[in-house]
């Protein structure tokens, strides 16, 4: 297939018949497929380049330094999360081995002002756990932002693609309960396990996903209507996106969340990645936009918390 990119720069300064024909796009792709690659983001290169640099230092630690910023019991959302300990395909009902894969998490930067429920607080406004690297934490932040300020504009783009006014998901986005997320992948020697991946098939939860591979790495696939499996392109100076399960519900399936994985073979290099995981608001109530009766309403966060919870090991 001929994989779909979109100039976000390039929608927003369109008009008129060119502004709806890239938008007519963008409807046509979710639909499709549900995974585009972003060119045209003004993310500036010096925050991306901070940021591989940042956690190329975090991941090449020893295990031992690493675990100084483990999640201190199990169920905490942030910090480092080691091997073993997460099957993605199991959110799916598979029963797969552990994922070949660790990483590092980070939540939102700041709680918001009477963010009451303690769930909330309990599952998404725990502190980030900070390693002891020096630049770690600003070039975290500064890439962090930039995401959430991306996922922002792309929103806008979909409200359009949706026929909805621009500011649209605005008042459910106020204050997102996104996570970052950077996955090392180790090299593999040997084969996998029988079932085994670098990431398990899934799909994503919320609304959308902004990932940033390394340039000209390899292994993220998508599952086609088919049931084949196609790789997803890296190209330098760009995102690859998808929506998660939260819009193709907001969208009454309209849009597709599409089941996808970061295949495991012998003899591979080591891989990174950094992986944007945008959420409404926790208090955000989403019923589908056709005013249908497909999807019943739930609230962002309690919807995300469970999505979680079957996934541990």
């Amino acid at each position: 297939m001929n994989f779909p990119v979109f100039d976000l720069a390039a929608f927003e300064v369109a008009t008129g018949a060119d502004r709806a024909a890239r938008a007519a796009d963008i409807d046509r792709i979710c639909r499709e497929t549900g995974f585009l690659v972003l060119t045209g983001h003004g993310v500036p290169a010096s925050v991306i380049a901070d940021q591989w640099r940042a956690v190329a230092r975090f991941f090449a630690q020893s295990p031992e330094t690493k675990q100084a910023v483990a999640a201190p019991y199990k169920g905490y959302p942030y910090g480092y999360l080691g091997p073993n300990a997460e099957a993605l395909a199991r959110s799916k009902g598979q029963n797969t081995p552990p994922d070949l894969k660790e990483s590092f998490n980070g939540g939102p930067l700041t709680v918001p002002d009477g963010a009451a429920d303690p769930d909330a607080h309990a599952f998404c406004y725990q502190p980030t756990l900070w390693p002891e690297l020096e630049g770690f934490e600003p070039a975290w932040r500064n890439y962090y932002a930039a995401m959430e300020a991306l996922a922002a504009r792309a929103m806008e783009a979909f409200a359009v693609a949706l026929g909805l006014p621009a500011q649209y998901f605005a008042p459910y986005i106020g204050q997102p309960i996104s996570a970052l997320r950077a996955l090392n992948y180790p090299a593999t020697v040997d084969g996998p396990l029988a079932d085994q991946q670098r990431a398990g098939a899934h799909t994503d939860y919320g609304s959308l996903t902004i990932l940033l591979p390394q340039t000209g790495s390899r292994g993220l696939e998508i599952q086609s209507p088919d049931g084949t499996w196609v790789e997803v392109p890296t190209p330098p100076d760009a995102f690859v996106i998808n929506i998660g399960d939260l819009m193709a519900r907001w969208t009454a399936d309209r849009w597709t969340s599409t089941l996808h994985r970061v295949v495991a073979r012998a003899g591979q290099p080591a891989r990174q990645s950094l992986a944007f995981f945008h959420q409404p608001d926790w208090d955000a109530v989403i019923t589908p936009l056709d005013g249908s009766t497909a999807y019943p309403p739930v609230k962002s966060g309690p919807y995300l918390m469970d999505k979680f919870r079957s996934t541990g090991t």
